[in-house]
């Protein structure tokens, strides 16, 4: 068969262009630059000096794009401090959350017991409760605990053990229901042959169950990195020491008693979603793929 005849019969099975795909495609290219306009417009704002756009407005062209305002907002609001301030507290609490959250999975998966659903209700129940509504008994109850020689401040309130247990407490519910539901479309025969061999139920859970849900483990790790990093709400109520707070709180440094420079504040923003895009693409295979389980089964 000759190239033109092949050509000719690769249109005819080319699906026609319909109106509905074509309004599709605008629709999903509109939200997409809509999404990506405030990033795009922080960015360029973030490029221009406060002088040129406190004269010319920033609907203007620019005469100047330059780095200085990155510069100047990380080594202002002293960021490389605050980084590990955010590390020391999202860390513990995404793999706290992950460890305890599977082990609640576990039980109410592997195992069948009257108390089961009712158990996973209560954990989920959790991110069910408004945050704000707690704040003010939390609040004192953090005040109440003494620490002493465990934390700098002798509190469990202003440190960041308390922030790491504030966040496993929010993100268990929603995690051990995640993995509560892939736990149970892995087949039941592993862990009877596992049982018949003689293997404990730690052994189940931590050699047989566990590795076969690294995809969905992958998925909560990216998605509670971002949130834990991304907390503004705790750190403000439970830190009262500027050094002890993290990166999100950074930015008020950024900002003066009688001026605030809008440029400067939209550079030191986009410094602190660094982090977060660096995580995304380092787990972004494991994120789909974890999102994406469970798709294709009736």
């Amino acid at each position: 068969m000759s190239a033109p005849t092949l050509a000719a019969g690769a249109l005819k099975k080319r699906a026609p262009l319909r109106p509905a795909r074509v309004l599709l495609h605008v629709f999903l290219a509109g939200t997409a630059l809509a999404w990506l306009a405030p990033l795009l417009w922080a960015v360029f704002s973030a490029l221009r000096p406060y002088s040129e756009t406190s004269t010319k407005g920033y609907v203007s062209w620019p005469d100047k794009l330059s780095l200085d305002n990155f510069t100047n907002a990380f080594e202002q609001s002293d960021m490389m401090h605050y980084f590990g301030n955010t590390v020391l507290i999202a860390v513990p609490a995404v793999l706290l959350t992950l460890f305890l959250s599977s082990m609640v999975a576990f039980y109410v998966s592997r195992f069948d017991f009257r108390v089961n659903l009712a158990l996973l209700l209560v954990f989920t129940a959790g991110n069910l409760l408004p945050q704000q509504v707690i704040i003010t008994p939390l609040y004192r109850l953090y005040l109440l605990t003494n620490l002493p020689g465990i934390t700098a401040s002798g509190k469990l309130y202003d440190s960041a053990l308390g922030l790491v247990l504030i966040h496993v407490a929010f993100q268990s519910g929603f995690c051990a229901f995640v993995l509560s539901n892939y736990m149970r479309s892995l087949p039941h025969e592993l862990t009877e042959a596992a049982l018949v061999d003689g293997a404990s139920v730690w052994r189940m859970y931590w050699q047989i169950t566990l590795p076969l849900c690294k995809p969905a483990m992958a998925a909560l790790a990216t998605l509670l990195s971002i949130w834990i990093y991304n907390d503004f709400f705790w750190a403000l109520v439970l830190i009262s020491t500027g050094e002890n707070m993290p990166i999100t709180s950074a930015l008020n440094n950024l900002s003066g008693q009688y001026f605030t420079d809008p440029n400067l504040v939209a550079a030191g923003a986009l410094l602190t979603a660094i982090p977060t895009l660096v995580v995304y693409f380092v787990l972004q295979r494991q994120f789909v793929s974890g999102l994406t389980l469970g798709s294709n089964k009736g």
